[in-house]
Parts: C-alpha cells; sequence; structure tokens
C-alpha cells in the first residue's frame, strides 16, 4: 500500500524558515519533519511513498536524491569521483516526487497523485505534522466499516492553562490539558481509490467540498486517536517539537 504525503503548501506561518525551505523540510533534531513522518510509516512496514510537490519542491527532490550521499561516513576519489560509503543507515523506502503545481490546494495534489496511486487502497497524510497514531489499528478499522475514507481526528492540546471557577474562585487550574470537547481532522488518512471521484480539480480544497461530500454520503469514518499529535504551524510548535527531541522522549517516535 502507498503513502501519499501533501509536501506542497507554502506554511506562510512558518515564514522564518520557510522563506528558504518548504515546510515538510524544517528540521526537529537535524532531520526533516518529512522524514519523521516517513519513519513512523516505515516502522509499521510502509515503504512506498508518494510525495506531492509545489512549493520549492525541488528542495525535496534534492534531499531524496542525496540521502544516500550524505548517510553516515564516505570516502571519495576526487579525480574518478568514485565513492565509497563506510557505515550509515539508508530506509529501504521507493519514493516518488510528483510536481503537483505552485498553487494547487490539497484535493487538486491528491487528485493528481491518482495515475501513480492506482485502483488501490493507499494512506494519506500532510507533510507538516507528526503522531504516534497506531497505523496497524487504522488500517484494520478502516477495512471493517467497508467506506471510502477514514480520517484520524485528535483532541489538540490548548495552547493555555484551563481554568475552573466557584463565582470569582479559581477551584481548578490546569495546565495546558487536552482540550475536553473539540475533535479535529488530525490527517493520517486511509483511503479507497473512490476518494478521487469526491475531487473536482486543482482549485479543490480536500478538507471542504470533498470531505463535506463523503460526509454527507455516510462514507466518511472518524478514527478517534487520543494519544500524541501535534502540526508544526508556527515557530512555537517547531520548538516544542525541538524541546521534545532534546528530552530523548519524543512522543511520536515509533522507531528504534
Amino acid at each position: 500500500m502507498k503513502v501519499a504525503i501533501l509536501a506542497g503548501g507554502v506554511g506562510s506561518r512558518l515564514s522564518e524558515e520557510t522563506e528558504i525551505k518548504p515546510k515538510p523540510m524544517v528540521e526537529i533534531g537535524g532531520r526533516p519533519i518529512l522524514w519523521h513522518i516517513m519513519m513512523h510509516y516505515y516502522s509499521y512496514g510502509f515503504k512506498d511513498f508518494v510525495i506531492a510537490l509545489g512549493y520549492k519542491g525541488e528542495y525535496i527532490k534534492k534531499y531524496f536524491a542525496e540521502y544516500a550521499s550524505y548517510a553516515g561516513s564516505m570516502k571519495i576519489n576526487l579525480r574518478s569521483g568514485e565513492k565509497k560509503h563506510f557505515d550509515g543507515e539508508v530506509p529501504d523506502w521507493n519514493v516518488e516526487l510528483i510536481d503537483t503545481g505552485q498553487a494547487t490546494l490539497t484535493g487538486g495534489r491528491i487528485k493528481r497523485l491518482q495515475p501513480y496511486i492506482g485502483n488501490n487502497p493507499f494512506m494519506l497524510t500532510w507533510g507538516d505534522g507528526v503522531s504516534d497514531v497506531n497505523l496497524n489499528e487504522l488500517q484494520k478499522f478502516h477495512k471493517a466499516h467497508g467506506k471510502i475514507a477514514t480520517v484520524t481526528t485528535v483532541r489538540p492540546t490548548a495552547r493555555f492553562g484551563h481554568i475552573e471557577f466557584d463565582g470569582d474562585r479559581i477551584e481548578r487550574f490546569t495546565e495546558k490539558p487536552q482540550t475536553a470537547e473539540g475533535w479535529i481532522n488530525g490527517a493520517f488518512f486511509m483511503l479507497q481509490p473512490e476518494v478521487f471521484n469526491y475531487i473536482e480539480g486543482d482549485a479543490t480544497q480536500f478538507e471542504h467540498a470533498p470531505m463535506e461530500g463523503l460526509a454527507r454520503d455516510k462514507h466518511l469514518m472518524a478514527y478517534k486517536h487520543t494519544g500524541f499529535w501535534q502540526c508544526m504551524d508556527t515557530l512555537r510548535e517547531k520548538k516544542l517539537l525541538q524541546d521534545m527531541w532534546d528530552s530523548g522522549k519524543p512522543a511520536w517516535k515509533s522507531w528504534k
């Protein structure tokens, strides 16, 4: 089964980083967040990736084209150009890098991947969020209900502390709890190929008409994930993920 990853957005809210690189290439622990996402899928046995490129897509192409060259130590004969690698692990990935247009919206990018995915079910996620979602359980849930689409839903951590009152007296203060209500789209989809029928073209935002249509037709199911999930839209969120990585216990790290 292929894993489709949308990596073509501008990432304007992270402009301090994305002026020179696409958001999926912003690094956490010295590795692009895109790498972290792919490693999570790889830890569950997924190794065939189709990545939708747009803004600064050449940066992502170069990264994968030169991945093996920069992994570990190496010896180069400058005259012959011969290279010898001494160490460094290179994951067994097949990566298709597809130009899907600079201004194409999320639905359009997915639609443009159809020739590379074919008539098969596939995984889909965005290139800017990490999670410890159990992909085996997600797949099992999707197969059991028999609908076209499953979206992983999450309850994000509140940005500010939560206060409960008794009149004017603070009865309880909880520092940044997970919100008690309000499930949101955490991406990490599993989709049947019929989903392409719900996408009109490049100007289609997947989160609007396609998902609304799937819900209307009773073909959109929610896999409720109560574990870790975090997007990286801002410098604050990048620092949060970097601090978790530096702690030695990043909650999304499913590989050894």
